[in-house]
């Protein structure tokens, strides 16, 4: 399954890049496959931990809300926004 993250703001600052392609089948498998590639949580990685735990999160336009990662299936093609949280209106 491809899917593609997509990082905005701080996120985008933390991720190194504004989108990326990932081989996962939920949103938890993607957003570790990233956090990896930086480096692991206790590597480089370890910025984009902190960002995405403040983020929200859209996958294919629907707002994941709470629900845990692992439970978030992607489908092929499935776009990740990752959105931290923006000051202003």
């Amino acid at each position: 399954m491809t899917a593609t993250l997509r990082f905005w703001a701080a996120a985008r600052e933390a991720a190194g890049t504004a989108e990326e392609p990932v081989a996962a089948a939920t949103l938890g498998a993607a957003l570790a496959e990233a956090v990896e590639r930086r480096g692991g949580p206790d590597g480089g990685g370890a910025q984009l931990l902190r960002v995405l735990a403040r983020c929200s999160v859209l996958v294919d336009g629907m707002q994941v809300g709470r629900a845990d990662p692992g439970t978030v299936a992607l489908h092929e093609d499935s776009v990740v926004e990752i959105l931290p949280p923006f000051a202003g209106g």
